[in-house]
Parts: C-alpha cells; sequence; structure tokens
C-alpha cells in the first residue's frame, strides 16, 4: 500500500472546487487519463496510461467522486490493467482551502505494478499529483 501526501497553490480555489467535483473535468488534469464512459458528474468509468520504470500500462475502470462537504472530496477509483494481471485501487481525498490544494491518497497495487516496488509506486504518484497540479491550475 502507498500513500501519499501532497499539496500546491491554485490561482482560484473556487473554480478548481468546481473542477475538483466533475469527474468530466478532473479525470483529464490527470496526466494519461481520460474519461471513457460517464454515469454522472461523481461516476465515470475512466483509463490511465502509465509509465512505471520501463513498463507502459493502460489501467481502465471505475472512478467516482464518493462524498464532498464543500471543501473535501472523497474520490475512489478501481482499474484494472488493460490484457494483464496488475490492478490499482485508489482513494484520494482533496482538500481546498482558500487557494491551496491538499491531496491525500492511499494507492493498493497487485500484480506486475506491484513487483516495481513501493517506492516506485509513490514515485509515479508523486509526478502525476505534480503534473496534475498544474493542469487544475490550468483547467480553473
Amino acid at each position: 500500500m502507498a500513500t501519499l501526501n501532497e499539496s500546491f497553490s491554485v490561482p482560484n480555489g473556487q473554480a478548481s472546487w468546481g473542477v475538483i467535483n466533475d469527474l468530466n473535468k478532473l479525470i483529464p488534469c490527470v496526466p494519461g487519463a481520460k474519461v471513457t464512459a460517464t454515469d454522472s458528474p461523481t461516476k465515470a468509468t475512466a483509463e490511465i496510461t502509465v509509465k512505471m520504470g520501463s513498463m507502459g500500462m493502460v489501467f481502465t475502470g471505475p472512478v467516482e467522486i464518493v462524498s464532498t462537504n464543500g471543501t473535501t472530496a472523497k474520490i475512489k477509483a478501481n482499474t484494472k490493467e488493460k490484457g494483464g494481471q496488475s490492478n490499482a485501487a485508489g482513494d484520494v481525498t482533496i482538500t481546498v482551502s482558500g487557494n491551496d490544494v491538499s491531496i491525500d491518497a492511499v494507492a493498493n497495487v497487485s500484480g506486475k505494478a506491484a513487483s516495481m516496488g513501493e517506492g516506485t509506486v509513490v514515485a509515479v504518484l508523486t509526478q502525476l499529483v505534480k503534473a496534475f497540479a498544474g493542469n487544475l491550475s490550468k483547467a480553473s
């Protein structure tokens, strides 16, 4: 299980909060991710292409905003590798306070992806969050 706690600032916290609460806008902010099907602004199916070391993997599965309270959104994802044996499930909490955003994530990775080691998984997640921060700023 890999955990990650990152914080960053955005130019407009209120606009970022609007993006965070709509998976059709939020998912494309994650590098390599796209929405493949939409049930509602809070339920979607996504696909993400991830590079882990020399391996490139494509994961697909449902993503859902399970709760929101005005400043904090809790998001759950449960994905499987396309044509492979790896799985990745994650719980992400995004909190917006003014123009400051914090992300707390717990990822459970199994299969080939897990064989890369927790350090590699955390490094990949950290890179994704840093790029996500820039993309969220542009989208909001």
